[in-house]
């Protein structure tokens, strides 16, 4: 048996064209635009990566973005100052503090600067309170992300069990609470489990997000589960290319080529043949990530206008 591939580029096209289709609306209606603004502090490459991504996705999808640079000197009161400036101006409508800050930052208390109107990551605590409530309004992107591409393909949670590896709470503790409201009992793991391959094998649906590549082998996995990939990990060593991806692996040549490749936290070359269902890394999770903050972004501008559901 060989898993069935969940296409998270596929659904994540799907949801950027309904998006587009509210962005035009709201400018037909009320020729307004809804607005995300990205704050990056410093001169991290992936950071800046990211946040340029973001942007051209707003544009693309006729929403606008407003960028604000400040340099890795700055200090706690400027991007205080930045977020309060934001957070004032109606013509934003949601605000990104891309992480990770420079050190020295407190990383905790500016994003919880940012009005839960218009925090589209989903993390503020009020935001994260109304999630635990069961009155979801702004949800963390990636879990978010997760429960759109189960819907998609028609994947029950209703009485299943479902293992979440990893209790952040930018991902782990927000998706156990959305599968709890679906009604799945759900256990969260982390690295203080004892016996973790035993409690990951009783899971229909596993959600590997730790950040540790291959963490996930075949014995952790029920035969026909559907397994969620969340891990991004770059690897540049060849045995583990070779446990991870497989000999056979399509790959290799980029491989080879780059010196490196992203691979999950869960180990392809094996899982794929027992699991049911399986996200792949890349194309799986990443692409519903940013899907859903530009859905974040169009709901946080209802919720400013008072037109929200």
């Amino acid at each position: 048996m060989t898993a069935k591939i969940l296409d998270g580029k596929r659904v994540a096209t799907t949801i950027l064209e309904e998006v587009a289709h509210q962005s035009d609306r709201i400018r037909a209606e009320s020729e307004d635009v809804p607005t995300l603004a990205t704050v990056l502090v410093g001169d991290d490459p992936a950071s800046a990566i990211y946040v340029r991504k973001k942007n051209e996705t707003c544009e693309e999808l006729g929403m606008r973005s407003v960028h604000e640079h400040l340099p890795a000197t700055a200090a706690a009161d400027a991007v205080r100052d930045t977020l309060r400036r934001l957070n004032h101006d109606p013509a934003v409508h949601g605000i990104l503090l891309q992480l990770p800050l420079p050190a020295g930052l407190p990383e905790e208390e500016l994003l919880d600067l940012i009005h839960p109107d218009k925090d589209v990551d989903g993390f503020h605590p009020v935001n994260m309170g109304r999630l635990f409530l069961g009155r979801p309004r702004l949800v963390p992107c990636t879990p978010q992300g997760i429960m759109a591409l189960l819907d998609h393909y028609a994947v029950p949670c209703r009485g299943k069990s479902a293992v979440v590896v990893g209790r952040s709470n930018i991902v782990g503790k927000p998706l156990a609470l959305l599968l709890l409201q679906r009604h799945a009992t759900v256990t969260i793991c982390h690295s203080r489990t004892a016996d973790l391959a035993a409690v990951c094998r009783q899971a229909d649906i596993l959600v590997a997000a730790v950040g540790r590549p291959g963490l996930i082998t075949a014995d952790f996995v029920r035969p026909g589960a559907v397994v969620i990939d969340v891990g991004t990990n770059r690897i540049s060593d060849e045995a583990e290319f070779q446990r991870i991806l497989g000999d056979d692996s399509p790959r290799r040549a980029s491989f080879e080529k780059k010196g490196a490749a992203l691979v999950g936290d869960v180990e392809w070359r094996s899982v794929k043949d027992v699991a049911g269902h399986i996200t792949p890394v890349p194309g799986g999770v990443g692409p519903l990530t940013i899907a859903m903050l530009m859905r974040n972004t169009v709901q946080a501008y209802t919720i400013q206008k008072g037109i929200d559901g």
